[in-house]
């Protein structure tokens, strides 16, 4: 049987862990500036058990909110703008619902700053003229083959 070495590296080339007890001197902040973490009243936050049953209410009221942006994405409804309402009321509690959130304002204006490139924007305008065009074309040929009668026959 080999020798297992159990001796622990030296106190003074590994710096010591941060203190569980320890106040925390300033909070992590994002690079909006604002802090993360939960914005939940000061009197919620003074108890351990209250804030549990926000975090849970804020957790629900959240996915209520995205779950109906969900199904409204196949329907007649704004799902996207449903579901980051959802996530905003999550951002409101979690950590990582703001770090998403952060993360799509960021994308957001990076492709908002890409649309306003010119070149982008000739693109964009020489694809619009060209797809109506090419329907004004098919509208003309519709019309010319079968006139301005309606395909399903509804009489008068």
């Amino acid at each position: 049987m080999g020798h297992i070495d159990t001796q622990q590296p030296d106190a003074a080339a590994a710096p010591a862990p941060p203190s569980v007890t320890a106040p925390v001197t300033a909070p992590v902040t994002g690079d909006e500036g604002k802090p993360f973490g939960s914005r939940a009243p000061r009197f919620v936050k003074s108890s351990r058990a209250l804030h549990l049953g926000w975090q849970v209410g804020v957790f629900v009221v959240g996915l209520v909110v995205v779950v109906i942006g969900v199904i409204m994405l196949p329907l007649p409804g704004p799902g996207w703008l449903v579901i980051f309402a959802g996530m905003a009321i999550w951002a409101t509690e979690f950590v990582w619902a703001q770090l998403v959130l952060r993360w799509t304002k960021r994308k957001v204006a990076q492709a908002a700053q890409r649309a306003l490139d010119p070149a982008v924007r000739r693109r964009n305008i020489a694809l619009t003229v060209a797809g109506g065009v090419i329907c004004a074309v098919l509208l003309s040929v519709y019309v010319w083959q079968f006139g301005l009668a309606m395909p399903w026959g509804i009489e008068d």
